[in-house]
């Protein structure tokens, strides 16, 4: 395993830091995009944040982000400057992506696929409504489970990893 992609959810940092030291964490770019509102003093500010924060995760390579980085937390230093702090020190935990092929980045910058996964799951249990057991509900999720990774070991390749 190179990398977990996630949510800054305490118990998975918990759980993150006691099994997986050692691990690359890529803090998924679109909740880091979505935290920053509640640091914006003022709603009409909200769009300029949004692009800034754009910007710095766009960047072609990671010192680029960097440097977005630091010009956009001395931009809110003045006028937001719980903004600036958080930017300073949630922003970084995005940028792991830069540590991975460019060809790469778009698909683990985030934690999207990991929320498919989820949004199918749901689906498919939602059919049953009521399974008779546990066992029965661990039999589905399974199968669930197993027929998408057999589509992305056959089907559709998610990340290639094979050069040139």
């Amino acid at each position: 395993m190179q990398l977990i992609i996630s949510d800054d959810h305490s118990g998975l940092r918990k759980a993150r830091q006691a099994v997986f030291t050692g691990i690359s964490w890529q803090r998924c770019q679109f909740h880091l995009q979505q935290n920053a509102s509640q640091y914006v003093p003022r709603k009409k500010m909200r769009k300029t944040v949004a692009a800034d924060i754009r910007a710095i995760f766009n960047a072609p390579d990671r010192e680029q982000a960097e440097v977005y980085l630091r010009q956009t937390v001395l931009k809110y230093a003045d006028s937001a400057s719980g903004l600036a702090d958080w930017l300073e020190t949630a922003i970084p935990e995005g940028l792991t992506v830069f540590n991975f092929p460019e060809e790469h980045r778009r698909r683990i910058r985030t934690s999207n696929v990991l929320e498919r996964v989820s949004q199918e799951i749901k689906r498919r249990t939602r059919v049953i409504r009521i399974f008779p057991n546990e066992a029965s509900c661990l039999r589905l999720v399974s199968a669930v489970l197993m027929e998408i990774s057999e589509d992305w070991v056959t089907g559709r390749i998610y990340l290639n990893f094979k050069s040139g």
